[in-house]
């Protein structure tokens, strides 16, 4: 499986709204930042902040525009995630990087337009 077939794994379980079948592809030490929000660092940190997230969501899709694996085993992602958080549809044009240690992700990091998203969240 390679690096990108992993992050592919990591966004069909956000898509189930699976915390820990997310969890399971990530390090216990994981460091994972929405730039603009704070970092999560580790399995407990994420729990706490994506859980009750994905539970407010009754629909999760993430469209993959564009995937690519750099010479180092890093992907990136161009992505459009759509979150339906009762009556609201929340839309975001995300550039995702993911680093591993082995055939785990150590680091996430997206880049999105944070006061688009607190906008369509209030």
């Amino acid at each position: 499986m390679t690096h990108s077939d992993i992050v592919r794994s990591l966004i069909a379980a956000w898509e189930r709204r699976s915390v820990d079948d997310f969890l399971a592809l990530m390090t216990p030490d994981v460091r994972y930042l929405n730039v603009g929000m704070p970092e999560m660092v580790g399995h407990d940190q994420i729990r706490a902040a994506i859980g009750p997230f994905l539970a407010g969501a009754s629909q999760v899709r993430w469209t993959v525009h564009h995937i690519a694996e750099t010479s180092a085993g890093a992907v990136l992602t161009e992505r459009t995630d759509v979150f339906q958080m009762g009556p609201k549809t929340v839309t975001l044009e995300v550039m995702g990087v993911f680093e591993f240690e082995g055939d785990k992700i150590s680091a996430w990091r997206d880049y999105f337009d944070v006061p688009a998203f607190q906008k369509q969240m209030a």
